[in-house]
């Protein structure tokens, strides 16, 4: 499993740890409306799976915010955030921010993304900071599970390889 600490201190993933070349697991979450939302919604697309913890705090919402703004530069990628936060929570965030080149999923009603990606915090219940690119076939190109939860993951090269998927 990936070595992430949180405030410095080590912190233990749950779930299987994705890597490049796999298959992306499936997985079941919720949109900001409530309905169920699956890996095979987005068939066909390539994804940008940016995980935060809660998008309620600054870099997570820092991190939102960027890839919001890049997705229009980025052409034909499907871009995700997913996080713990209920979907009232996320649907607020989204209005307030103007948010309209995204979508927010949560996983807070049964963890099953958290499981799937191996990025569910087993101490906080919260998911680490991580970012996953899938291309069209659903093979994973790209993986960053980010070292220390409050760090900013490395966006240059997360576009970079949205990019090269396409």
């Amino acid at each position: 499993m990936a070595n992430v600490t949180f405030q410095h201190k080590p912190v233990t993933l749950l779930g299987t740890e994705v890597q490049v070349g796999d298959q992306a697991p499936n997985f079941r979450v919720l949109t900001t409306d409530l309905q169920d939302a699956t890996l095979d919604d987005y068939k066909g697309k390539i994804k940008l799976i940016s995980v935060v913890p809660s998008i309620d705090t600054g870099v997570c919402a820092d991190q939102t915010k960027r890839f919001n703004e890049e997705a229009s530069a980025i052409g034909n990628v499907q871009v995700l955030t997913v996080s713990m936060d209920l979907p009232f929570a996320q649907k607020r965030w989204v209005t307030e921010h103007n948010i309209d080149k995204l979508e927010m999923l949560s996983d807070h009603r049964n963890a099953n993304f958290g499981h799937q990606y191996g990025v569910l915090i087993k101490e906080l219940r919260l998911l680490t900071r991580a970012i996953f690119i899938i291309d069209r076939n659903d093979k994973v190109q790209y993986v960053e599970y980010v070292s220390e939860v409050s760090n900013h993951p490395d966006y240059e090269a997360a576009l970079e390889a949205a990019k090269k998927a396409i």
